[in-house]
């Protein structure tokens, strides 16, 4: 049994976090499995897993095996993708999640767009506003907000991204505009499950914005609802530009506290993947087609 599938079964079995499931998913039987992960440690003279009747965990060794080895998977992958298909058609599946809201108005033109192009390539999209692991989740890549906190990923900027706090105009007229962060801890807010204080809308802390608290509201991990909401008159929000700005231009929202917000506010949009030495064609042409048609969108 040659060693790349050898480190396949490794990974398996700590991507599926045992012997049972890994043989599942690779076509054998846990004993098969059990037999070659013996045989593997005896070879290497060290422990990769710490096993308990609970539990399976990579040891320190197991750590660093199954960095290199995955990412020595995924080079010979992407180098016999790029002989195999040369000059012919892009084939193969890519995987790519992004924001739901941002994922929904700008990547999925993009990808109807490539799909056209290059019929031969699948693309599988997860839009979601959790973050995922993109090396555990088999992700090859990510649209994200901020800044890639992980030193393993690369990270290449796509354009700013801004949000506007803003009402309706029925609910301000009846409630009245705040005035300042203050205020914001006595008005009903429509806010993400993260967002506590009026500085996590991008309000100037020097002006007291992060030892507030933001009203109670309505509280949900979807934009797109809390845009809905917040057109309905439910409360105040902050939302993305990309979202907010057509309803700002119609005058069915209205933005308020612009003058109070933290200049250095504003973050990047970024598309993020996995660090491999070298990319399948395909990845890289949709990296470049999303570059392309996104850069400042928004």
């Amino acid at each position: 049994m040659d060693r790349q599938f050898e480190m396949a079964m490794f990974l398996a079995v700590v991507d599926h976090g045992s012997f049972s499931a890994a043989a599942r998913s690779m076509g054998q039987t846990p004993s098969a499995i059990g037999k070659r992960m013996r045989l593997l440690e005896e070879r290497l003279g060290v422990d990769l897993l710490i096993r308990s009747t609970r539990r399976m965990a990579l040891s320190e060794a197991g750590q660093r095996y199954s960095e290199e080895a995955r990412e020595i998977l995924a080079r010979v992958t992407a180098l016999e993708e790029d002989i195999t298909n040369g000059a012919e058609h892009l084939r193969g599946t890519v995987r790519l999640t992004a924001p739901t809201a941002y994922g929904q108005r700008y990547v999925v033109p993009v990808i109807t767009d490539f799909l056209r192009a290059h019929p031969g390539v699948e693309i599988n999209l997860l839009l979601t506003d959790k973050l995922v692991d993109l090396v555990g989740e088999g992700v090859d890549l990510a649209i994200r907000t901020g800044v890639a906190a992980d030193s393993t990923l690369i990270a290449r900027r796509l354009g700013a991204y801004r949000r506007t706090i803003c009402a309706c105009p029925d609910h301000l007229a009846a409630q009245g505009a705040p005035e300042g962060p203050a205020d914001l801890g006595l008005r009903r807010c429509l806010k993400l499950p993260h967002e506590r204080t009026p500085a996590d809308w991008g309000l100037d802390r020097a002006k007291g914005a992060g030892t507030r608290r933001l009203g109670a509201g309505f509280i949900c991990n979807s934009l797109d609802a809390l845009h809905r909401a917040c057109l309905a008159g439910e409360g105040i929000a902050c939302l993305p530009d990309f979202l907010a700005q057509d309803s700002i231009r119609q005058g069915r929202l209205t933005a308020i506290l612009q003058d109070q917000r933290d200049p250095t506010s504003a973050g990047d949009i970024l598309i993020i993947r996995p660090e491999t030495t070298l990319l399948p064609r395909r990845v890289r042409t949709l990296i470049d087609a999303l570059v392309a048609q996104l850069r400042d969108a928004g």
